[in-house]
This record gives structure tokens, sequence and C-alpha cells, in this order.
């Protein structure tokens, strides 16, 4: 029987958590109608890139999925994890404070710094104990 609170296991329930949360993120942005995008602060004409980061977004949930399956044999996807977190909150973070201070961007990168570190933590947990 696995053990509930091993890092292993709660790397593995984490990444699933944050591919739901991408998958919830990633419908949202395609089906949301564009009135509803800019009352959000995201003046747009036309719903490509949020259609876009929508798939993007799905795209991304695989990854974390396949991550989650298998920790010890998807060591890569698994870094691949924390990485995109850890780029998009420097990319969200960037944006916000030189582009547009839309206060949904900082959250989304508060959000995803968390993430970043909570896989990051977990990561360093499960293969300093495997050494």
């Amino acid at each position: 029987m696995k053990q509930l609170s091993s890092p292993r296991r709660l790397l593995s329930v984490f990444l699933v958590l944050v591919a739901i949360h991408s998958i919830v993120v990633g419908i949202c942005l395609i089906v949301a109608p564009v009135s509803f995008i800019e009352l959000l602060g995201f003046p747009m004409k036309e719903k490509f890139y949020a259609v876009q980061g929508g798939v993007f977004h799905l795209v991304v949930s695989v990854a974390y999925l396949m991550a989650a399956k298998d920790i010890m044999s998807g060591k890569n996807l698994v870094i691949y994890s924390f990485t995109a977190k850890f780029m998009a909150t420097v990319f969200l973070f960037s944006y916000y404070f030189f582009a547009n201070p839309i206060p949904l961007v900082l959250l989304s990168g508060i959000g995803d710094l968390v993430m970043g570190v909570v896989i990051f933590i977990l990561f360093r947990m499960i293969w300093n104990n495997n050494r």
C-alpha cells in the first residue's frame, strides 16, 4: 500500500491538481465570450489568442498528467512541469510590471510561482532520498 504522505504520492496528487487547474483555465479561455474576457481586464477584438492560450493550457495539462502517472520514470516531465511554471511566472510578472498592470495577471503569476515551488520542493525531496 502506498503511503499517502510520501513525497512521491504528494507530488503525483499535486501534479494532477495542477493539470486540473490548467484544463479549467484552458476551457475557460476557449469558451468564454469576449465580453467576459474584457471584463477581466483584457481588451480584445479577436478571440484567436485567447483560444490559442486555452489550447496551450490543455496541451501542458497532458504533460502534468503524464508526470503524475509515474514520477520516477517521468523525471524529465516533472522537471518540465516546474520549469514551465517558473517560465510562466517570469512572463506574467514581466507583463504585469512592464506592460499592463492587470490584477488577474499578477494573481496568475503568484499562482504559477506557488505551483512551481511546490513541484520543485517535492521533486527535490524525492531525488534527495533516492541517492
